[in-house]
């Protein structure tokens, strides 16, 4: 560990630094000494490249000259840019962080990917000699850089050509790294402030053509693939509340709704049916997956006064004034978040009137007196009030073969509403609401189609795994459906698939009975609900376990 003195660091450890010479030189004799055996060999017209794998070989080539690389592309046709180094980089890293836009164009024409994330994690002294000598000196080798994609390291190398490249080829400016830090954040710690200059310019001057053009694709990407779609494969069922929901968005994301205010559901229905899921994808598809911009409060934890103040903070004097509110410290850092106010019908009076307030203004004020404004989010409340009322109302309606999609307005009026009004007390905090939505229970079409969502759920995941394919006969999902409980909704289905099916393919798992390349075909006896597992080895068949003999079956284990 002798190398530990040669290192200047910053605190963040990313400051440009010079190694000394003899640390280069032990570096290089270790890997000359140690790097020799097991290694494969290619070979391009006089070229001659020593490397532990393709990842490795194609890094060692964007070190050297572009034409080098494209000597063994002309000679590769099945050439990959994206294989990754055994440490972790990808060929693009190396290219950016040693400042090369030659090699970066010769690898961005040959299909790499800008956005791959660098899984380096140092580690013990052959870990860090590799990084040392393969990376220049622009990083140190001890730097957790997990998370960097070449915009980064195209930053750290000051060439400010380079980011902008990348960034006219679809790099993600907003990308974090795994603390959180995007490439522009990474500016700061360019040792001269022109470079730093230079390099905001940049970002500057793209940012806009990187937003417009972001809004484009995405704008084609609904139309070829519309919101309703999307919500459907996600969701079983719940056809009428997917389409007012998309109708909304839609009118959102193109600038015919009400800009002062935020937009505001209300979803009714037993649990387990969808409704926290549904939200869910709305901010999947609003905010592409940044957990940040999804906001889930539990408004049952809000249910009397002394509680409510702890929503948007304590005033002055009170403790807990410092510490901010739940939902406030969330929505000043997204204050464009899908927000999920759960159970909303056991939330305090004085929070409903807070959020009237949100719902009326657009705007929140926190216990510090800081206002946010909102007016960009949408908030999604849900309740079980009403829960049997609408499950009756669905019966009526599938008996008398009548759509799904709206219930009727004269039940809405003279059987919901008063519900809704004994519960949350406030005509005022109705009518703010933009959409009431009623979540219908399952039909068992539905039931079916959830019991093969989880199936086809495990039977990729035993494929992916344990190399096993997992096939069933379509009795199995009726068998499985017998255990809906109403009130837990779709999550009864997928603990009975666990119970009947899973249970008995980790039990056959544990006795070694199942193994890598093997068959698994699920049957069922619908007169006697039970499950069986059919194990197949090539032509070979195995034995035959039914779920009731699972007991028998601990105990050998246990």
């Amino acid at each position: 560990f002798f190398f530990r003195p040669f290192l200047r660091r910053s605190s963040p450890g990313l400051v440009p630094m010079r190694w000394r010479t003899h640390l280069r030189r032990a570096a290089l004799c270790g890997g000359l000494a140690s790097g020799l055996v097991g290694f494969t060999m290619l070979r391009t017209d006089g070229v001659m490249l020593f490397a532990k794998d393709m990842g490795k070989a194609i890094c060692d080539l964007a070190k050297q000259s572009a034409p080098t690389l494209q000597m063994y592309m002309d000679q590769n046709p099945n050439f990959d840019p994206n294989q990754r180094h055994p440490a972790g980089w990808t060929p693009l890293m190396v290219a950016a962080v040693r400042g090369d836009l030659q090699m970066v164009e010769l690898l961005l024409t040959a299909g790499a990917k800008v956005d791959e994330e660098d899984s380096y994690v140092p580690g013990d002294w052959g870990r860090l000699r590799v990084r040392a000598t393969e990376f220049p000196n622009v990083v140190d080798a001890q730097s957790r850089t997990a998370g960097f994609t070449a915009l980064f390291y195209a930053v750290l190398s000051g060439n400010a050509d380079i980011v902008r490249r990348l960034l006219e080829a679809g790099a993600d400016p907003m990308h974090q790294d795994g603390k959180g830090r995007t490439a522009q954040d990474i500016v700061q710690y360019l040792p001269s402030s022109d470079d730093q200059t230079a390099m905001h310019r940049v970002f500057e001057e793209e940012m806009p053509k990187i937003m417009e053009a972001k809004k484009e694709r995405e704008k084609k990407l609904r139309q070829q693939f519309p919101l309703e779609q999307r919500l459907m494969e996600k969701i079983v069922g719940q056809e009428g509340p997917i389409h007012v929901v998309a109708s909304a968005v839609r009118r959102k994301e193109n600038g015919w709704h009400d800009s002062d205010h935020p937009l505001v559901f209300l979803f009714l229905g037993s649990s387990g049916i969808g409704k926290t899921e549904l939200a869910k994808q709305i901010a999947e598809y609003m905010h592409s997956g940044d957990k940040d911009a999804f906001i889930r409060v539990d408004m049952s934890e809000y249910g009397t006064q002394h509680e409510a103040s702890k929503f948007i903070g304590s005033p002055p004097g009170y403790v807990g004034h410092e510490e901010g509110g739940q939902l406030t410290k969330k929505l000043t850092k997204r204050p464009n978040a899908v927000v999920l106010l759960d159970e909303v019908e056991k939330a305090h009076p004085d929070v409903l009137t807070v959020m009237l307030q949100v719902f009326d203004e657009g705007r929140l004020t926190d216990g510090k007196g800081t206002t946010i404004d909102c007016k960009d989010a949408i908030f999604v409340m849900t309740s079980n009030l009403g829960q049997r009322e609408i499950a009756d109302e669905a019966l009526r309606m599938r008996e008398q073969s009548l759509p799904e999609d709206r219930l009727d307005e004269e039940f809405q009026t003279r059987t919901i509403q008063p519900i809704l009004k004994a519960a949350l007390k406030r005509d005022e905090f109705l009518g703010r609401i933009n959409e009431i939505l009623y979540f219908l229970p399952f039909t068992d079409q539905q039931l079916r189609s959830l019991a093969e969502r989880q199936l086809v759920k495990w039977a990729d995941r035993a494929k992916e795994r344990h190399q096993v394919t997992l096939t069933w006969n379509p009795e199995v999902m009726d068998v499985v459906t017998k255990g809906y409980n109403v009130r837990y909704g779709a999550r009864s289905i997928q603990h009975e698939v666990d119970r009947k099916v899973i249970s008995q393919l980790a039990a056959y798992h544990e006795l070694d009975k199942i193994k890598p390349g093997c068959k698994v075909h699920v049957t069922a006896n619908k007169k006697t609900d039970e499950v069986y597992l059919k194990v197949m080895e090539g032509d070979k068949e195995g034995g035959i376990l039914p779920s009731g003999a699972l007991a028998s079956l601990k105990k050998k284990l246990f």
